[in-house]
């Protein structure tokens, strides 16, 4: 098994719930204590090179800024995941598990159009299944990156998870959101805030899980109070349990 981006936030995550597993970490760049191949996910050649022999890739690489322009999305994001693909396809993977994002829908319930990271009071529920609304360039290159997989597992066969990952942040860090007079920012937090915790358990059961069908979305946000992504759907289909919730921090 291999997981890109396994030395930033998310990937230290996923290492630690794989750690019972046989995983090779690949970054963008050598660090003392991980021990595996460095590439830009950009190099077809090298991409497909680091997955030989692999059966899983949980592919976390990209550049993760909402704020980011087109031109800084592109080719990490929309490129490197095309590369990922035709690397696991190359090297016939079972299974490829994407780092998608919140962002892929965020405009439905945003506060202002030009603050991905605000919304509004209302905000309705959303399914996997619902249209997909990116809030950003960012969520515009994960649209795209799902639509990547789902084509990948109808043409090739290879089992895909779309796990649109929340705001993985520490408690304290949470807490820290909650600060100031931007409610509409704090609220988002509440909303999107995934825990360390969590965030392992819903690596480990996109990972392990036996899939309903070739490709699935699902949502990847701990049990918060005022989420509007909906988690029934990731909790039947990768029977992921999650045990935080914001509103229980923050009492």
């Amino acid at each position: 098994m291999a997981i890109t981006g396994a030395a930033g936030k998310v990937g230290r995550q996923a290492l630690l719930a794989l750690c019972g597993h046989d995983v090779t970490p690949v970054t963008h760049r050598e660090h003392e204590d991980l021990e595996g191949p460095t590439l830009d996910v950009t190099d077809a050649e090298a991409f497909a090179d680091a997955l030989s022999g692999q059966d899983v890739l949980v592919h976390l690489a990209g550049n993760p800024s909402p704020d980011a322009d087109w031109e800084g999305v592109f080719e990490p994001n929309v490129g490197g995941t095309y590369n990922a693909y035709e690397a696991a396809r190359e090297n016939d993977l079972d299974r490829v598990v994407f780092a998608s994002s919140n962002h892929a829908v965020q405009m439905h319930n945003v506060e202002d159009p030009a603050e991905p990271e605000s919304m509004r009071e209302d905000a309705r529920a959303v399914r996997p299944d619902d249209p997909t609304r990116p809030d950003s360039y960012y969520g515009v290159s994960k649209v795209a990156a799902e639509a990547l997989g789902e084509f990948y597992a109808d043409r090739h066969g290879i089992e895909v998870v779309n796990l649109r990952i929340g705001w993985l942040m520490d408690e304290d860090q949470l807490r820290e959101t909650q600060d100031g007079d931007d409610e509409a920012r704090a609220r988002f937090a509440r909303a999107m805030w995934l825990s360390h915790t969590d965030c392992r358990e819903a690596v480990k059961s996109a990972v392990g899980a036996d899939l309903p069908e070739s490709s699935v979305t699902a949502h990847a946000v701990s049990r918060n109070d005022d989420r509007y992504l909906s988690l029934t759907e990731t909790m039947r289909k990768l029977d992921y349990r999650p045990r935080d919730n914001s509103a229980e921090v923050l009492a």
